[in-house]
């Protein structure tokens, strides 16, 4: 047989078997066409008439799926719930092109907020969210954060140690005017919790095109569940995460009313940045049981739900009296002060007419507590330099390693209320 037949009789062997492998489609096809038209005409399905119709079998596919980390998200309030009709666009003037909260209205905090409604706008404007985690929505309050304080942070502290063993990690949505001062309690309040908690929210609601509140709850949901997937970072602190970093909270500030990086650390570095990929800067991070390097901590989860709120703030100002401007602080009940002296620790000294000292002098007498820190973002504090400074020191007032003004104030707090508990050791990284 020459070369032209085998040819053909082997495409006519290929068309024969094409055929008997469609048959059994053909078949199929046929006899749903039957029952169609038998149920149209309201015969029922036709008996069987005996046509193959069968699927070739197929080995079964195993699926393995990890489990996925569980995450309490604990609202608290701020501008990421709020509606997006409490801003108004600027047409003209300094902020022409900028979104302003309408007049009088300081924002919209809706009473209504439950926490199935809030999880389906959370879920439904970042549907990836589900990804990382298995969520769960507490509305623990909704206010603006102007008006939480000493009582709101307990709350937090208790919910939060109540459900500790519950979840893997925490997000606490919260708004941006006292994040640092909300983060710097619940870090010291909940010293070795030992599981993220991360605080974020955003400068525009999560309603409006431009808001960055989507990507402030990705990258804290990235963050919180990290020690999950690769590379398997374990966050063991609490930290602020916003703009793309997330920073220890004990060291952090709000440093921009405006820009979407509102938060910075002047005296630590980011624990991670956020891009298109994630940076962690491991040796940073607060590791607890173990007291070798930088960045850890032997504390023993020991929470403190107590406060002495009667804390005040006395910046240092050029030509300002301290006995005309705050008379006795003490004889009005507040209990500790946090002096924001100039430089490394400096002040104006005895007979220049400010009588700083001897004020101070006054005051620690009588009983009350004192705590240096400085105007300055960032350096170290050496009083004993100078000898106003020196002097201050010599009185009793506490120096050490510098704090953030929001750290010094809750520190402060903390230990007028736990008098075991010395102001300069350190219990979650915060000197």
């Amino acid at each position: 047989m020459d070369i032209r037949a085998r040819l053909k009789s082997k495409s006519k062997a290929t068309s024969s078997s094409a055929r008997a492998a469609r048959a059994p489609s053909l078949a199929c096809f046929a006899a749903a066409r039957r029952r169609r038209a038998a149920a149209s005409d309201g015969a029922g399905p036709p008996a069987p008439t005996g046509d193959a119709c069968t699927v070739p079998a197929r080995a079964p596919t195993l699926y393995q799926t990890r489990p996925l980390p569980s995450v309490l998200v604990i609202h608290t309030g701020g501008t990421l719930g709020m509606s997006g009709d409490a801003f108004h666009d600027v047409e003209d003037g300094a902020l022409a092109g900028a979104k302003v909260f309408n007049e009088g209205t300081g924002g919209d905090y809706a009473k209504t907020l439950q926490p199935g409604s809030l999880l389906m706008n959370l879920v439904t404007a970042v549907p990836e969210l589900r990804t990382f985690a298995n969520l769960e929505v507490k509305v623990l309050f909704n206010k603006d954060s102007c008006n939480v304080g000493p009582r709101e942070w307990i709350g937090i502290a208790r919910e939060l140690d109540a459900q500790r063993d519950r979840f893997d990690a925490f997000i606490v949505v919260h708004g941006t005017d006292t994040m640092a001062y909300t983060g710097t309690a619940l870090s010291l309040m909940l010293a070795g919790f030992r599981k993220p908690i991360i605080l974020t929210g955003s400068q525009l609601p999560l309603a409006m095109p431009r808001s960055d509140a989507r990507q402030n709850l990705l990258d804290a949901i990235t963050c919180a569940t990290a020690g999950f997937s690769p590379p398997h970072v374990q966050l063991e602190e609490v930290a602020v995460c916003f703009g793309g970093k997330l920073l220890r909270a004990n060291r952090t500030r709000k440093t921009s009313a405006t820009i979407y990086s509102a938060f910075d650390s002047p005296e630590y570095p980011a624990l991670a940045r956020l891009g298109v990929g994630v940076e962690w800067k491991r040796d940073a991070l607060l590791q607890f049981g173990n007291g070798n390097g930088g960045g850890s901590s032997t504390t023993a989860y020991t929470p403190r739900m107590k406060l002495e709120t009667n804390v005040i703030r006395v910046p240092i100002v050029p030509g300002c009296d301290p006995r005309k401007a705050y008379g006795d602080l003490y004889a009005r009940g507040v209990r500790g002060i946090v002096l924001e002296a100039f430089g490394v620790g400096n002040m104006p000294g005895p007979g220049k007419g400010t009588h700083w000292v001897s004020w101070l002098r006054g005051q620690h007498r009588r009983g009350m507590r004192l705590v240096l820190t400085s105007q300055c973002e960032s350096g170290d504090l050496h009083p004993e330099l100078y000898a106003t400074g020196s002097s201050v020191v010599e009185m009793g007032v506490t120096s050490g390693p510098m704090m953030t003004p929001e750290c010094a104030v809750v520190k402060l707090m903390l230990c007028l209320a736990h008098p075991d508990l010395p102001l300069g050791q350190p219990i979650a990284g915060e000197l």
